[in-house]
């Protein structure tokens, strides 16, 4: 499967978002991710459908926008609204039946639906999942602020997934060029990098290199 680079929103100068959003593109960006964070479920609050609506206009690269939300059945309509192309939700915050419904409104829109688990969550808990969802996200770092370590564990995670999933794998967390090469190998087709792609000082070599 190709592989997508996508470079995470929370990294990015938010006093000139609009620039740093053309920059990723002009340099490979496959897609953006966007990090919703409630300050409930993770301990950091970041930004809501607003900001999603304003990005929407300011770039043409799908939008991956992940919800790291209590509850987020509740604001499902909000982010299609905004323009999302992909919303992940996390296997913590709701029930088989919620992330059904949740799969059923966003497919009947056009939109794609991801799952995700924490690091501590075990592949398990997602499986009666798989056939609902068009993309799996694995953390790879504890949710909640950029620039973390990876969790080696993610590997083993990924290459388990791979082995029953076959649609797209998005690893999320410490992505670097080594750390990239790692998940890759074991699976994963999508790799979100937030600061290791807006903390350098040439994106396009930065995206090349996860490539």
């Amino acid at each position: 499967m190709r592989i997508k680079i996508a470079p995470s929103i929370l990294s990015a100068d938010f006093s000139n978002l609009t620039a740093e959003l053309q920059k990723a593109k002009r340099a490979g960006a496959d897609l953006i991710h966007v990090d919703v964070m409630d300050g409930h479920f993770v301990p950091n609050i970041t930004i809501g459908p607003l900001v999603v609506k304003y990005m929407h206009k300011a770039t043409s690269l799908p939008l991956d926008v992940h919800l790291m939300i209590e509850n987020p059945a509740k604001y499902i309509d909000a982010f299609v609204k905004a323009g999302s192309d992909m919303i992940t939700v996390h296997i913590e915050t709701v029930s088989l039946g919620q992330l059904a419904s949740i799969a059923k409104k966003l497919k009947a829109k056009g939109v794609k639906v991801g799952i995700s688990l924490n690091p501590s969550t075990p592949l398990a808990k997602i499986k009666k999942a798989l056939n609902l969802v068009d993309f799996v996200l694995v953390m790879s770092v504890n949710p909640g602020f950029s620039g973390q370590a990876f969790i080696p564990g993610a590997i083993n995670k990924v290459r388990a997934l791979r082995a029953i999933f076959k649609k797209d794998i998005c690893v999320d967390g410490g992505i670097n060029n080594i750390t990239a090469k790692l998940v890759k190998d074991a699976g994963a087709n999508i790799l979100v990098a937030g600061s290791y792609v807006f903390g350098a000082k040439n994106i396009k070599k930065a995206i090349n290199s996860l490539k």
